[in-house]
């Protein structure tokens, strides 16, 4: 599926990308015209269709291909090597603010899409979110050294409820009107703070025996 589309250029395809993030983040999935993102990516209507059948598939194709390009950018970064958490995370924020150089209105599709309400793509993108959801946290818990936080810590549950936080603060920046790196990157450091103050054990605390 969509081989012609990775024929194309990098740059073509960044385009494209940029485009069809830019679009249907700003508008409901109903409401998104495929000839707005043609227009802005600098090819004909006809030619999009060519690249990709229906809309559907370009919207799929969009969640999909943000969802690989984060993937690839947490590895490039090596997010996954240390065993603790927070530097994982630390470096997962700077892979994440190179990727919102490249594609500004990622972000900001990935959070419509996982809201969107239509029959037509709502199921694809929560069975694919979980997929990809389960595969981070497999990979941020697997290697931790459990023995640096508090006792009786469920690491499942902090790591879902620091995602959460996480989701939701993007959200509400939306809502306000943009992402604005700068003050996320503040504000993600303020917050890497607070969780390592409650879950991380304090120094000289040791575990009864």
């Amino acid at each position: 599926m969509n081989e012609k589309f990775f024929h194309l250029p990098e740059e073509k395809q960044q385009r494209i990308l940029n485009a069809g993030f830019r679009v249907f983040s700003q508008n409901s999935y109903k409401r998104s015209p495929m000839s707005e993102i043609a227009a802005e990516a600098g090819i004909s209507k006809s030619l999009l269709f060519f690249y990709f059948r229906n809309k559907k598939e370009l919207y799929l194709f969009l969640w999909e291909r943000g969802a690989e390009l984060t993937m690839e950018y947490l590895t490039a970064y090596h997010c996954y090597e240390p065993d603790d958490l927070f530097e994982m995370m630390e470096r997962g924020m700077r892979a994440k603010f190179r990727l919102m150089e490249l594609y500004p209105y990622m972000a900001a599709f990935a959070i419509k899409a996982f809201y969107e309400k239509d029959e037509e793509v709502r199921d694809a993108i929560h069975a694919s979110y979980r997929s990809h959801f389960d595969t981070k946290a497999a990979s941020a818990l697997g290697k931790l050294d459990k023995s640096r936080f508090i006792p009786g810590l469920d690491l499942q549950y902090m790591y879902r409820e620091m995602y959460w936080a996480s989701e939701g603060y993007l959200w509400e920046m939306l809502q306000r009107g943009g992402i604005d790196p700068a003050q996320m990157e503040r504000d993600f450091q303020k917050m890497l703070t607070f969780w390592k103050s409650v879950y991380l054990k304090k120094e000289g605390d040791h575990e009864s025996h």
